[in-house]
């Protein structure tokens, strides 16, 4: 029997997962991701705040510690299923429409680069309805506004809890612009993306 025997009827298939972080992202990324199995079928992409000074080591960690494929992301490179990418600091990752990557070192947003919000808002534009956002615990606002054009595309939302999150600023910013399809502690997160996957098609 599903985990999520209430929730699933409001589940749709997606081509795609795109998620936020900041503060306290490292711990919640791992908590969400560590059940998927290796054939997990879905692309999920993650901007998570970093300093843009160096050279970031997130992909190696995390390919260690899971079973499902795990990269930086490279611009202009196509996305392929079954993958979690990491977007490289200092650069802007968004998604074009040919479901290919593209770097931007355009002006920051909230202060960040890569930004939450980039991301969401052109991975809306590319999958439309077939995407779902996930964002979780962070210090500023970044993310609120490309969840919203998300929702606003049918798109799947899903923000953690922010009476869990080590960090409620954003979250909580995101609940203040919308009512999300899901609001769920990491545990509720990561059973649900597995229920994404199952109902692919």
């Amino acid at each position: 029997m599903s985990v999520l025997t209430e929730e699933t009827s409001r589940l749709r298939p997606v081509d795609a997962v795109v998620v936020g972080a900041s503060a306290g992202g490292v711990e919640a990324l791992l908590a969400i991701f560590k059940d998927l199995p290796g054939d997990f079928g879905l692309p999920i992409i993650v901007v998570l705040h970093l300093p843009d000074e160096r050279r970031s080591q997130l992909a190696e960690v995390f390919d260690r510690r899971l079973s499902i494929a795990v990269k930086e992301a490279g611009d202009k490179e196509p996305i392929i299923p079954g993958t979690l990418y990491f977007a490289a600091p200092g650069y802007h990752l968004s998604v074009e429409d040919d479901y290919s990557f593209s770097f931007s070192q355009e002006a920051r947003v909230h202060y960040s680069r890569p930004s939450i919000d980039y991301l969401f808002e052109s991975a809306a534009d590319a999958y439309q309805q077939r995407l779902a956002a996930i964002l979780l615990t962070g210090a500023n606002q970044d993310g609120a506004q490309g969840l919203e054009t998300i929702k606003l595309r049918g798109g799947l939302t899903i923000v953690q809890d922010p009476e869990e999150a080590l960090v409620a600023t954003m979250p909580q910013a995101a609940l203040d612009r919308i009512q999300p399809d899901y609001i769920l502690p990491l545990c509720g997160i990561g059973r649900l993306l597995c229920e994404l996957e199952r109902i692919e098609c």
